[in-house]
């Protein structure tokens, strides 16, 4: 006799929420285990091998030894602000495994520790909504281990994965203050949003505040459609507004937690090549194409990593639902009036079809109305990346149709339409209908790709029907009460890690440790003897270099303190970007005014012989540690690290640009401020000097401080330029007396000098950052001590 929703299935632990969690770790170190000798998880196509892991072992080493957080970053694109142009989870918890850990380590185990969170903040907020035991591990499975999850780990996106594992629990904290008005719960909502904000991944969090407030809006207006194991939640009669009002008032208070991270990327948002936002094009790039939303099924469909030939040239993640899943998904909506889920389920589809249509971005219609309604949306692009929204949806309504299963739910007639469809999949793949459909989509353009991805297609789509097949099996042996009902759950569980697990193990790949991947050879130990500051441009010429070398391509160099004039961030200072012309294809890198500018002394490239007369090998050739053999060259010229310019002007930006890198000019014979620099000037047309016969020393070069020693007296009228990039923040002394400090030469510190000074020292700090921190700390207290003591009272209520 088939069980019934009314008769819940027996065999849930003695402690459930223990046993989600070591189901959770042993789901994760599925794809995991690499990490317990050591391994770090990373790949050479990973944001985190070719910059993330410098950036974090920068700041890591400045945390260590005794003086806080970084808040300049010399290292890259000529000087650039550490914390307002965003290095990943600056002031996230995760910076803290990173103060008695290898950076390289605590990175890898961040990842874990979230997969497995993701995992038990999905079980606790279905276990809030009223689903049972081993259908809410079934949801949380199916959530961690879920394609745009777990495969954060391949481009070593870890804030996306931060944001991704605080939404469920952002959720449950919704559940229980809305719904049963918890106290705490607020508190709780507070700090997650909090850890949402710094974790720092700005569309993410969008993602997840938007989701967030549909439910609780959903909640207010539909208290009666949530149900626990011991039926429906009567309707209080109460007005929702007031609990609308304190979810609005912890949500406001998480973001001011986040105030230390993003009150400088305030001031930032001004000077950063993003800033306007960059037009419709931009935000709908990387957009979810319509045809890979086959992937959901058939991972193999557009080609898994190397194998991709879709429209966005790139595909280091999976978007892999789970066939099992959506297998159980869509029973979540059979049963009529008697689905104890019913309208909570609705929700989450339409969640789901919002989610899919937002991925979707530029390729339909509906994102005009995302990008011309919602706030910030010009600022970001990858639309692709609120998939994990639609993952954590289709998770959901797994657990709903998993507990229908259990309850012997399962019908004949479902499993055949199933079996029927994964079968014509299946021969439809065979008979290569599928690479028909990617040929007559992308044939011209990736044919050969295509045509190579087609085994993988067609094993791939008996792969999925093979775990559809299984599912219907195992739903159809329990409808028969062939197995207990424990059991049943766990075998359930089973083979949804097992479908995602075939899936998603691809995306884990790891790598030696940081000692190796990033060891220095005779080219960095040249460089870090210099006895005063050059920095270095780094470039590949030619084809001969390892995939993604972090030294050419990223930031490598920076991990051994080595100044470069490029590097790989994104959000670097748009000033220092219109320079080196980056849209231009990096023309000006190639100007010897621009290495004046720039302080480049050194380039570090893959070619033997360099177009540059004059230049000439100073080190190598050697094999770097990721196998390209590289070359240094000492570039023409003497292009110090600051100069005394005898003559001060005043010019707009477009005609100051076109001066600085006509090669006629010389850079040190004018210093050119900004038009609304507080400095006097001489007349334009007044006949240039000749160059200050004296040379400048650098007595001490760190991050944020530099101290200067000029070898002559100042002239009078003279003015100081550093090549380091100026922002807010910059304060300059001059013999002990605090000296007029502007942006000079397009981007760089101008100082201006009094006659005869020979002592300047440069400071850099942050006054958003400090009143930021104040407010984070305040926020932080609020925050927790509304959740403790809201957890008290609740406590007392109970008893």
């Amino acid at each position: 006799m088939a069980r019934t929703d009314a008769t819940p299935p027996t065999g849930a632990p003695r402690h459930p929420f223990a046993v989600a969690a070591a189901v959770s770790a042993i789901a994760t170190l599925l794809l995991a285990w690499p990490a317990l000798g050591g391994a770090f998880l990373v790949n050479s196509n990973s944001d985190q091998y070719i910059a993330g892991y410098s950036f974090r072992e920068f700041a890591a080493r400045s945390l260590r030894d005794g003086h806080g957080f970084p808040l300049w970053n010399p290292f890259q694109f000529g000087g650039m602000p550490y914390v307002a142009a965003m290095h990943g989870d600056i002031f996230y918890p995760t910076f803290l495994l990173r103060l008695f850990l290898p950076t390289d380590v605590a990175m890898t185990w961040g990842f874990i520790i979230h997969m497995v969170l993701a995992g038990i903040f999905t079980f606790g907020f279905l276990r809030a909504a009223g689903v049972r035991f081993h259908a809410a591990t079934i949801g949380a499975v199916a959530y961690l281990l879920s394609g745009a999850l777990a495969s954060y780990a391949s481009p070593g996106h870890d804030g996306k994965l931060f944001v991704s594992t605080l939404l469920p629990a952002a959720l449950w904290a919704l559940t229980l203050g809305m719904r049963d008005g918890r106290r705490g719960a607020w508190g709780a909502l507070a700090v997650i949003v909090g850890l949402a904000v710094l974790s720092p991944h700005p569309q993410l969090l969008q993602y997840l505040l938007l989701t967030s407030g549909a439910y609780a809006l959903w909640l207010a207006l539909r208290p009666q459609a949530v149900v626990t194991d011991q039926g429906p939640v009567p309707a209080t009669g109460r007005s929702p507004l007031p609990r609308l009002a304190l979810a609005l008032g912890a949500v406001v208070l998480g973001g001011i937690m986040g105030a230390i991270q993003y009150l400088p990327v305030r001031e930032y948002v001004a000077w950063s090549p993003r800033a306007g936002g960059k037009g419709y094009d931009y935000a709908t790039s990387f957009s979810f194409p319509l045809e890979e939303t086959i992937n959901m099924y058939l991972p193999q469909f557009s080609g898994i990593l190397d194998n991709y030939w879709g429209r966005n040239g790139i595909h280091f993640h999976s978007e892999y639902v789970g066939a099992s899943v959506l297998v159980l998904a869509l029973f979540a909506f059979g049963g009529g009036l008697i689905n104890r889920h019913r309208a909570h389920a609705w929700f989450w589809l339409g969640t789901l079809v919002v989610s899919l249509f937002w991925a979707w971005g530029g390729n339909t219609p509906f994102y005009h109305l995302v990008y011309a309604v919602v706030p910030g949306s010009k600022f970001f692009r990858a639309p692709s990346n609120i998939l994990y929204v639609s993952a954590f949806s289709f998770a959901v309504l797994a657990a709903f149709g998993a507990e229908r299963v259990l309850a012997g739910k399962g019908t004949v007639r479902y499993a055949i339409g199933w079996t029927v469809f994964a079968l014509a999949v299946a021969l439809l793949a065979s008979a290569g209908g599928l690479t028909n459909l990617a040929m007559s989509l992308l044939g011209e353009a990736r044919g050969d790709l295509i045509e190579a991805n087609h085994t993988n297609v067609v094993l791939g789509a008996w792969r999925s029907a093979a775990a559809v097949i299984a599912t219907l099996a195992l739903m159809l042996a329990i409808a028969r009460n062939k197995l207990s009902p424990s059991l049943s759950g766990w075998l359930l569980a089973a083979l949804v890690a097992l479908d995602l697990w075939s899936i998603e193990r691809r995306y884990w790949q790891f790598s030696a440790p940081a000692s190796q991947l990033y060891a220095e050879d005779d080219i960095i130990r040249y460089l870090q003897k210099l006895d005063q500051p050059g920095r270095v441009i780094a470039l590949p010429l030619g084809d001969n270099m390892a995939p993604h070398d972090p030294f050419l391509m990223g930031d490598a160099l920076m991990h051994h303190g080595i100044r470069g004039v490029l590097g790989y961030h994104g959000n670097e200072l748009g000033r220092f970007q219109e320079l080196y012309a980056k849209n231009e294809g990096y023309q000006s890198v190639a100007n010897p005014n621009f290495w004046s500018l720039t302080n480049a002394r050194f380039f570090y490239t893959n070619a033997p012989g360099l177009p540059f007369q004059g230049s000439r090998l100073v080190a190598g050739p050697v094999r770097n540690a990721a196998g390209t053999m590289t070359y240094l060259y000492e570039l023409p010229g003497d292009h110090p690290a600051a100069w005394v310019t005898p003559m001060k002007v005043k010019l707009d930006d477009p005609t100051t640009k076109a001066t600085l890198l006509n090669p006629n000019f010389d850079v040190r014979r004018v210093a050119i401020f900004d038009s609304a620099a507080a400095v006097d000037v001489q007349p334009v047309n007044s006949p240039l000097p000749e160059p200050v016969t004296f040379g400048v020393q650098v007595d001490r070069y760190e991050a944020g401080a530099i101290d200067l020693t000029l070898e002559g007296p100042a002239p009078a009228g003279s003015a100081l330029i550093v090549s380091e990039n100026f922002y807010p923040g910059w304060k300059a002394t001059v013999d002990g007396q605090p000296a007029t400090t502007s942006r000079a030469d397009f981007t760089l510190i101008g100082v201006e000098l009094p006659s005869g000074a020979k002592k300047v020292q440069l400071r850099f700090d942050s006054t958003p950052y400090h009143t930021g921190q104040i407010l984070t700390l305040l926020a932080l207290g609020i925050g927790l001590l509304w959740w403790i003591i809201g957890a008290v009272y609740d406590r007392r209520g109970q008893a």
